[in-house]
């Protein structure tokens, strides 16, 4: 299961496929990491700098962090796209196409000048977290997002 948890400043990716529990998280940042809760990560309850320390500690690597830099994503189902945004500017998407055989992920791509801030990885995580809930096959043909995918 791939999930992400976002706030304005902060995105946090967690990978169940890799968790090991060694529960350094929950001791990092208990406020953040609660296993008695559901969801059990919630981002907007500690200080940004307290996530991202915890989360860069966690030994198996199933959670993961990137700065937001002000970049909105969202997913539009009717175009079956997720979306990135500076303000009113457009700056990436990742398209999907879904079948009886599961949701394709087939295309991303972020504008070249916002590179390197983790915005695809967000782009690919939202379509994968929306497929996962609605019990749908994962089946990532763009080869960016099979990386994300499968790492």
């Amino acid at each position: 299961m791939h999930r992400l948890y976002e706030t304005d400043d902060i995105t946090v990716f967690w990978d169940s496929a890799k968790c090991r529990h060694a529960k350094k998280c929950v001791y990092g940042s208990p406020r953040t990491f609660d296993i008695t809760r559901k969801p059990w990560i919630d981002v907007s309850i500690a200080p940004t700098a307290e996530i991202w320390q915890t989360v860069s500690e966690c030994p198996s690597g199933a959670l993961t962090c990137v700065y937001n830099h002000d970049i909105r994503i969202t997913l539009d189902t009717d175009a079956c796209k997720s979306i990135a945004s500076d303000g009113e500017k457009q700056i990436g998407e990742c398209d999907y196409h879904i079948s009886a055989e599961g949701w394709e992920i087939y295309h991303t791509e972020v504008d070249p000048e916002y590179g390197g801030k983790g915005i695809a990885k967000r782009l690919v995580y939202k379509i994968i977290e929306a497929a996962e809930r609605a019990g749908a096959t994962i089946i990532p043909t763009c080869s960016y997002a099979a990386r994300v995918y499968n790492s």
